[in-house]
């Protein structure tokens, strides 16, 4: 049985966290511990620091659960234009992410990617690229793999309503 670690010694390491962290401590996040759940409050730049944070406090022995209250912002106004200009840039300078295959859109923060990929790996590399741009607050893929690499019946379910199909329920598809 692993023993239970007091509020007090958790804040501590949160704290701890927080203040040496290379990538969050110019931030001065504000942590506090009750019953083992953390709750952090403060302003980061991009998406994927806070979502670097909630990775890094999960891998903390004792921490039962995270409410992460850290809100993504800018030092100065940022509009769409200027959140779907930084994502282009992420995603260009990424080598995974093929540019002709990714189209940006962003409506309030939130990117949407369009387009059409190579492969899965692909497609998540642009989301994590997407995630890293100034203004994001959050990232909506609707990128789908290029048809050569879908299989028939991959292609029949993309193109069908089966709204009230049964997935279990063999189709009568030959590959």
């Amino acid at each position: 049985m692993t023993r239970k670690i007091p509020d007090r010694e958790l804040q501590q390491k949160v704290r701890g966290f927080l203040e040496n962290d290379l990538n969050l401590r110019r931030y001065e996040l504000k942590a506090n511990v009750n019953k083992g759940e953390v709750s952090v409050i403060g302003i980061v730049d991009t998406l994927s620091e806070k979502e670097y944070l909630n990775r890094h406090l999960a891998g903390l022995q004792g921490i039962q659960r995270i409410n992460n209250g850290v809100t993504v912002s800018t030092d100065g106004a940022i509009d769409d234009e200027d959140v779907a200009f930084e994502v282009a840039e992420e995603l260009g300078s990424d080598p995974q992410v093929n540019m002709l295959h990714v189209g940006v859109k962003s409506v309030n923060g939130t990117v949407f990617l369009q387009g059409r990929v190579d492969s899965e790996e692909e497609k998540d590399a642009a989301v994590k690229a997407a995630s890293r741009a100034r203004g994001v607050t959050n990232v909506v893929s609707q990128l789908k793999r290029k048809d050569h690499d879908l299989t028939l019946k991959e292609i029949f379910h993309s193109q069908v309503n089966n709204d009230r199909e049964d997935s279990n329920k063999e189709d009568f598809i030959v590959e």
